[in-house]
């Protein structure tokens, strides 16, 4: 049975909304964020009531705030909003990132600051635990007046319109499915369409998604280091602790400590106590730095996301406790997604960062002259190529990571005749990192495919953290025994990466790693 998650504004973490994308968990609201909700509803109400001019309630939108719209013709108002403003462009999002996308702006409706009305929140509850994922283009939002192209589609499909697609990837017409379910289409009342509409809901969907990733990947990153820098014998020296207290960086230090518990126990490192090399290379040697950079930034990320996602972000905001009526409304920026969009490109250059690395590794291990192993790790060198090309393929990934290194924020447009002129461009810097932590994933799935061989052709063994990955890797890739396509065996390998099965699998078996 489903466990449940309770969303009440405030507490909601990535992981909580992971479990509902999945379907491992239904949403509810918890009786303080209704409250909240009604209160909101209420503050709207009086106001239409008193007939103040109010933006985003009585107006036109944008350019247009100064046009006022008749009371009666305030419906039609936000189904026009809803309908010109669906005008998405590209391939479809995926569904777990529709439903990231509706968890994250129900959990913002549940702080009591939109005004939405109660059935638009309901409708939204239900399309997530009936699994309806209405059908939204990718392209379309500047980051900045929320995501309104990709959010209009997801409105459309709640007031019966557009069309969904089911888990299986098919697409089906919107009222049907709500009449297969059970229900109706919403009715939009005074400000229900720029409440849904008017959010940094696609961002932060494509930053949980990442982070799902990365909370997983770089972990098992340093594991695929230690299997590197034993296959290549390098030393763990360069991690003792008193270095890393002498330049005392969050990410740092927790790398340094969790390469230590990595490789604890190898017999690889027991036996190479009296190292002859004078340094290792940069790549082996530096690590920690590198590495620790990189998760420093993840931590970064964490706190970014675990705040948007428990944040109201669309315009105007309703304040129901304010003693004046005119008190309760305030037009602000809490759609613009600078946040989101700082944050996802400074982890798409850390990405880079730490492909850029394991590559330099790849080719230390497959240099017979500075590895002592055979030439590219071939059984018999020159007849064959062994895994000659798996660096290269890892260059090509490298490549594209580069290009997703470069900053989607560092670009704006004027827009709504110059009364939105300054957008963040945070959709499109958090779909960049999301591709970014394919590419990682593949990259690092590379090293790990010659870190194995290498191993194999050592007499000692490494650690036990170490040989458990070996393990899995080897009941996909079996060790050289002349040449073969690996293509396939590195895109599994990428895939376990990034989905966390084999980090839990490893620690399951041995101990939890630090983080």
């Amino acid at each position: 049975m489903a466990q449940t998650v309770t969303l009440d504004g405030n507490t909601i973490s990535s992981a909580e909304v992971m479990a509902a994308v999945n379907g491992d968990a239904i949403i509810e609201l918890t009786e303080g964020a209704w409250n909240r909700i009604i209160a909101a509803r209420n503050t709207i109400d009086e106001i239409l009531q008193s007939d103040e001019t109010v933006y985003g309630i009585n107006t036109g939108f944008g350019s247009l705030v100064n046009t006022k719209i008749a009371s009666e013709q305030l419906q039609e108002l936000q189904l026009n909003l809803v309908r010109s403003h669906a005008t998405g462009l590209g391939d479809l999002m995926e569904v777990n990132a529709v439903r990231a996308m509706m968890i994250a702006r129900i959990n913002s409706f549940a702080k009591g600051f939109s005004g939405v009305h109660p059935n638009v929140v309901q409708q939204l509850i239900d399309f997530v635990n009936l699994r309806i994922t209405p059908c939204v283009p990718r392209i379309g939002s500047l980051g900045a007046s929320g995501d309104l192209a990709p959010l209009s589609h997801m409105a459309l499909a709640l007031i019966g319109e557009g069309n969904v697609i089911d888990d299986e990837g098919n697409i089906h017409d919107t009222h049907d499915a709500l009449t297969a379910n059970g229900l109706i289409p919403v009715e939009l009342h005074a400000k229900d369409g720029l409440s849904l509409i008017n959010g940094t809901s696609q961002m932060l969907s494509y930053s949980v998604l990442s982070l799902d990733i990365l909370d997983n990947l770089l972990p098992i990153a340093d594991v695929i280091y230690c299997a590197s820098l034993d296959a290549y014998q390098g030393t763990m020296k360069p991690t003792d602790i008193r270095v890393h207290n002498a330049r005392p960086h969050p990410g740092q230090l927790t790398v340094a400590k969790r390469i230590r518990e990595i490789i604890a126990d190898s017999t690889i490192q027991q036996s190479n106590m009296d190292y002859k090399k004078v340094q290792d290379p940069y790549s082996f040697r530096c690590a920690p730095q590198v590495h620790g950079a990189v998760y420093e930034a993840l931590l970064g990320m964490q706190s970014t996301i675990y705040i948007e996602l428990n944040s109201t972000t669309d315009n105007p905001l309703v304040f129901a406790d304010a003693p004046k009526l005119g008190d309760r409304i305030v037009s602000q920026g809490n759609f613009h997604g600078e946040i989101l969009a700082l944050c996802a490109d400074r982890m798409s250059l850390a990405l880079f960062e730490l492909g850029s690395i394991s590559e330099r590794r790849m080719d230390q291990l497959l240099d017979s002259s500075k590895s002592g192993l055979t030439p590219f790790l071939a059984a018999d060198s020159g007849l064959e190529s062994g895994l000659m090309i798996v660096q290269y393929s890892a260059g090509a990934a490298l490549a594209e990571l580069h290009g997703h290194a470069a900053p989607r924020t560092a670009f704006s447009t004027s827009t709504s005749a110059g009364q939105e002129d300054h957008v963040s461009m945070g959709a499109t810097a958090c779909w960049n990192l999301y591709q970014a932590c394919t590419r990682i994933s593949e990259v690092l799935a590379c090293e790990l495919l010659i870190a194995s061989e290498a191993l194999s052709q050592r007499d000692q063994q490494s650690s036990p953290i170490v040989n458990s990955l070996i393990k899995l890797v080897r009941n996909i890739a079996p060790i050289l025994d002349g040449d073969r396509a690996t293509s396939a065996e590195i895109n599994k390998i990428a895939k376990y990466l990034r989905d966390g099965a084999w980090l839990a699998r490893i620690e399951a078996e041995n101990n939890k790693l630090s983080r």
